[in-house]
C-alpha cells in the first residue's frame, strides 16, 4: 500500500467520523426542539385559567400549518391536552414551524387580562420564560 493509498483511507475514516458527528448532532438538536416545544405547550396549558376546562382542552398543535377549529374537550388539569397535542410533536425536527394555538372565540380576551386567574395571559408569560424552557430542554 502506498502513502497515497494510506492517506485516502485515513481521509475516508475521517469523513465517516464527521458524518457520524453530524448525524448525532442533528439528532440531539431535534430532541431539544421537541422538548422545547413540549415545554412551551405544557406551560401555556397550565397557565391557562380554568372554569369548565374547555379552554385548557382546546390548545392545539400544528406542524407547518396553524390548526383550525376547536376541540370538543374539557380538561380541567390540562394533562389530556398536553398528552394529546404533545404526541403531535414526536416527529418535529429542527427547522419545522410549530404552531400552538387556542381557537376559542374568547382566547384573545383571556390572553390580555380578562381572567383574574391569568391576568398577564398565558402565551406572553410563557414566552417570557422561553430561555428557561430551552435550557431545561438542552440538559
Amino acid at each position: 500500500m502506498t502513502k497515497v493509498d494510506r492517506r485516502i483511507r485515513k481521509g475516508a475514516r475521517f469523513s465517516k467520523q464527521v458524518q457520524a458527528f453530524v448525524k448525532a448532532t442533528e439528532a440531539r438538536a431535534n430532541e431539544v426542539v421537541r422538548k422545547t416545544a413540549l415545554g412551551i405547550l405544557a406551560n401555556v396549558v397550565t397557565a391557562s385559567p380554568v372554569d369548565t376546562g374547555r379552554f385548557r382542552g382546546n390548545w392545539q398543535v400544528g406542524l407547518g400549518d396553524r390548526p383550525a377549529g376547536t376541540v370538543d374537550a374539557e380538561d380541567k388539569d390540562g394533562s389530556a391536552a398536553v398528552s394529546r397535542e404533545g404526541a403531535k410533536l414526536e416527529g418535529v425536527e429542527l427547522g419545522d414551524t410549530v404552531f400552538i394555538t387556542n381557537n376559542l372565540p374568547y382566547a384573545r380576551r383571556l390572553e390580555f387580562g380578562w381572567s383574574r386567574q391569568a391576568p398577564k395571559g398565558m402565551v406572553r408569560t410563557t414566552l417570557a420564560q422561553v430561555n428557561e424552557i430551552l435550557e431545561e430542554a438542552a440538559k
